[in-house]
């Protein structure tokens, strides 16, 4: 298999690939590669993903594999020379007398699995995150916004927001915070953020802006809920529930005259 591996420490991975080369230690006669139909388990496993990037990388192993018929030299050759963002997985043997067809059905049971998983998997942040990308692609301008990370404005903070732009004036950032299984993320960011922003001001020069996105369906009668709203809302954090990312998307067009 191979493993697009975001955080290696973490260890956390998603199939988008399965390689096949026949056994024997040279001369292989039958090697072939399959590779995901599309990139949404990856964005589920890691929003920030650079499909752009993996993508390059494929077409290098794919070249790796129409070149190379032995074995032996073919995976030390991948394991070498690819980014430790995709890895192969331990090695399985398949017995079979049709390997073209077999690749196809390995494909299908490891790397394009049926949707309805998805779907259960589609829950919570990533359900927001699918909308708020879903919004900028629409409005024409999921190219002009990126990630932003927190460490150039803090000692290493690992944290990053999930979009933000800037305007010449104001940078614009947005994160998809949910709050249905805990209100832990949204408290730490009314933590994190103070901290961030002024810093962030005089490194850039713009006033930054943050949106936190929301779930649509949140009980905001909970008591704990309530609280993390209101400690955003005394940060200046501006909430948004996801159905309003269409209009978002719209503003930002606007703004970034596209």
């Amino acid at each position: 298999m191979l493993r697009y591996v975001p955080h290696a420490v973490r260890q956390e991975f998603v199939n988008i690939g399965v390689l096949m080369v026949e056994g024997g230690s040279n001369g292989a006669v039958f090697a072939d590669v399959r590779f995901a139909k599309d990139w949404r388990r990856v964005r589920c496993l890691d929003p920030q993903a650079d499909v752009e990037v993996i993508e390059a990388l494929l077409r290098e192993i794919r070249a790796e594999v129409g070149e190379i018929r032995d074995r032996a030299m073919l995976l030390k050759r991948m394991e070498d020379s690819f980014s430790n963002v995709i890895q192969l997985s331990a090695p399985m043997a398949v017995v079979t007398e049709t390997p073209a067809e077999e690749i196809e059905t390995v494909a299908s049971m490891f790397v394009d699995e049926a949707r309805v998983a998805l779907t259960r998997v589609l829950t919570g942040r990533g359900r927001i995150l699918g909308a708020m990308r879903d919004a900028f692609e629409l409005a024409g301008v999921a190219k002009f916004l990126t990630p932003v990370p927190a460490a150039p404005y803090t000692k290493g903070d690992p944290f990053t927001f999930d979009f933000g732009y800037n305007t010449g004036t104001e940078m614009r950032l947005f994160h998809a915070v949910s709050l249905k299984a805990g209100v832990e993320t949204a408290v730490t960011l009314a933590a994190r953020y103070p901290k961030i922003a002024p810093v962030m001001a005089k490194v850039t020069g713009t006033t930054p802006g943050l949106t936190a996105v929301i779930d649509d369906d949140l009980d905001r009668g909970q008591e704990a809920v309530q609280f993390a709203l209101s400690m955003m809302e005394e940060e200046r954090i501006r909430i948004a529930v996801a159905a309003e990312m269409p209009m978002i998307a719209e503003v930002a067009r606007r703004e970034l005259r596209v």
